[in-house]
């Protein structure tokens, strides 16, 4: 299991305190400072069921500075998401958890926290 965090959000510090509480076994992937590729965000991407504009934070600078709210969002433009994504880590939403059984989750709640901790293999 890998968490994706940024150590200032406060939701990722209450992942990792919630993960560390259930005496979870994971690594912890600060990715502003290790940043993705783009085969790792297509391959997190997959994990997830979802596409880059799914977890783009758009109301970051950098987004607005792109003009991400009007790029399109279609399989078309799919490549253009991931390069900003893996240029602009910032955009990423956070946390991302990788869990045991080839999925992840988005786990901005404790909730998902405990669903990601629950898909063992």
């Amino acid at each position: 299991m890998e968490i994706w965090i940024n150590p200032a959000c406060s939701k990722c510090r209450s992942a990792v305190t919630l993960l560390d509480a259930e005496g979870a076994d994971y690594t912890v992937r600060r990715y502003l400072e290790d940043v993705p590729s783009p085969e790792e965000i297509r391959a997190v991407l997959d994990r997830l069921g979802l596409e880059p504009w799914d977890i783009t934070r758009t109301q970051e600078a950098a987004a607005k500075d792109l003009g991400l709210k009007d790029w399109p969002r279609e399989a078309g433009s799919r490549e253009r998401w991931i390069a900003a994504l893996s240029e602009h880590p910032k955009l990423i939403q956070r946390p991302i958890i990788t869990a045991e059984d080839g999925t992840a989750v988005v786990a901005r709640s404790e909730e998902a926290v405990r669903d990601a901790l629950g898909r063992g293999a």
